[in-house]
């Protein structure tokens, strides 16, 4: 109990105060943010910070900060601090310069700001990326809350031959489409609020039942890390891949600047962008200290995440309280999907530049978008490990594109002369644990086993150089381009 404790008490004063140094070192002023300026009624739209907030809370929050700190409790303890220093360290500061970033230039998407920052040649790459990642996230966040729906509320099994199933996909994949499609004020700023309330009630619910059943809870030994670590698997790189959202996720900064339209001003940043991702860091740990107590209570460690939720929820909740607790958990993955969508049709948009205050031309692109995003969804369920290998892909590409918007913020802070060693170093981090995930990985390319070894060894050095390139090639850009940066337009 008191790990979990010291990890929360790290994440809230040490978020508040790294919350405000990030912003020290941002600066914002008094100009007119993109929703003030260029305000279309679609996009571009002033709401109120506490709206804002809700609804970046939402967009980030999918399944990831509840089921990766579920397998991630495996690792032992010692998640209770390393999910509260990386969240504050690495995932928040990425949201927060994200955002603001977006919000010095005009509300531009990711895809932009990467070819402002980074290149021409980089834009290219990564937005082949993003564009499958943000296809990834509309099926799974269709996948997961549906089967959710069908197990948890409707007692049934979630099957590919149980018609409530597609029933239910169709019914998502509905609302998916009209919120992508209205103003952002129209759907997602009145739903959101109100799906906020039943998300946060849900996660202080949790809260509430761990503190009366904490002798579940371990504390962290430091003498016998490897033996409270019982997932079988090394902390680099698996731990990080694994907790995801809880602690660094790349989609986030996609929602960040789509967040940045409607933020009336440059001042309400910190509470929109940093600290909600702190609030993201809290569900997540919740979620962890609720495993582990049930774990330690006998339930099977093997136990699916998925079912793990319904588990947790009966058991600190009740019966009532657990619809809501699932009610809540259904919300997450849902009001990320829609916003995912929504940002992958910005930027379609941006990058071909079709207009999309009228009707018709935000019908062709979303049409374009949620065509491979059916046959992703359809591929998924009707193969037996379809989901499984979908959700490792996802996760590593999540993970994966992170890297990009921590070379973008670098770049800025080195042309700005701000100190960039707040994300240079998180970044540098980062690329040597994807990189070493997806050279060791057998859905990557399985390097350590081609040279008949078992260990990561192989992987770690390759990693290793990689980083030290990508640090070199991210400071050297800001170096020999730096004076000219600002003046680019956005293409």
């Amino acid at each position: 109990m008191i790990t979990f404790l010291i990890g929360l008490l790290i994440l809230i004063v040490g978020g508040m105060l790294y919350g405000r140094y990030c912003e020290k070192v941002f600066g914002p002023d008094d100009r007119d943010t993109p929703a003030v300026a260029l305000g279309d009624g679609v996009d571009y739209v002033p709401m109120r910070n506490w709206r804002n907030s809700l609804i970046e809370l939402l967009n980030i929050a999918g399944t990831g900060p509840i089921i990766g700190p579920i397998q991630g409790i495996l690792f032992g303890p010692l998640a209770f601090i390393t999910i509260p220093i990386g969240n504050i360290l690495a995932g928040s500061m990425h949201d927060y310069f994200s955002g603001m970033i977006s919000m010095r230039n005009n509300g531009a998407q990711m895809p932009r700001l990467i070819q402002k920052y980074l290149g021409n040649k980089t834009r290219g790459f990564y937005n082949i990326v993003i564009m499958i990642l943000m296809l990834m996230v509309g099926a799974v966040f269709i996948y997961t809350p549906g089967d959710l729906i069908v197990t948890d509320l409707l007692g049934q099994k979630a099957t590919a031959g149980n018609a409530t199933t597609w029933i239910v996909y169709g019914g998502i994949f509905l609302y998916y489409l009209i919120a992508t499609l209205f103003p952002i004020d129209k759907i997602i700023g009145k739903v959101y609020p109100i799906l906020g309330a039943i998300l946060l009630i849900s996660a202080i619910g949790i809260f509430v039942g761990i503190l009366f059943n904490s002798s579940g809870l371990q504390n962290l030994d430091v003498t016998n890390i490897k033996v409270q670590n019982i997932s079988g698997s090394p902390w680099i790189p698996i731990f990080f891949i694994t907790v995801a959202c809880g602690i660094l996720s790349g989609f986030h900064a996609t929602q960040a600047t789509l967040i940045s339209r409607s933020v009336k001003s440059e001042r309400h940043g910190r509470m929109t962008f940093f600290n909600m991702m702190l609030v993201e860091g809290f569900i997540a740990m919740c979620w962890a200290a609720g495993a582990m107590i049930l774990f330690n209570g006998g339930i099977d460690v093997k136990t699916p995440a998925t079912l793990m939720i319904g588990n947790i929820s009966r058991e600190f909740l009740g019966g009532i309280g657990a619809y809501f607790a699932i009610a809540g958990v259904i919300v997450l993955p849902i009001t990320s999907g829609d916003t995912a969508l929504r940002s992958l049709r910005l930027m379609i948009a941006e990058h071909f530049h079709i207009d999309q205050v009228k009707w018709s031309k935000r019908v062709m692109v979303s049409a374009a978008i949620f065509v491979p995003v059916i046959f992703i969804l359809v591929w998924a369920k009707l193969q037996p490990a379809g989901f499984s290998l979908l959700w490792r892909y996802f996760a590593f590409t999540n993970q994966f594109i992170a890297i990009f918007a921590l070379s973008m913020i670098t770049v800025y802070l080195s042309i700005h002369q701000k100190n960039r060693l707040i994300s240079l170093i998180p970044g540098m981090f980062y690329t040597f644990v994807v990189m070493s995930f997806i050279l060791h990985a057998s859905i990557g390319f399985n390097l350590d086993t081609l040279f008949g070894r078992a260990d990561y060894m192989i992987s770690y050095v390759v990693a290793g150089v990689i980083t030290v390139l990508y640090a070199y090639l991210t400071l050297n850009y800001a170096k020999k381009h730096g004076m000219s940066i600002e003046d680019r337009k956005l293409v």
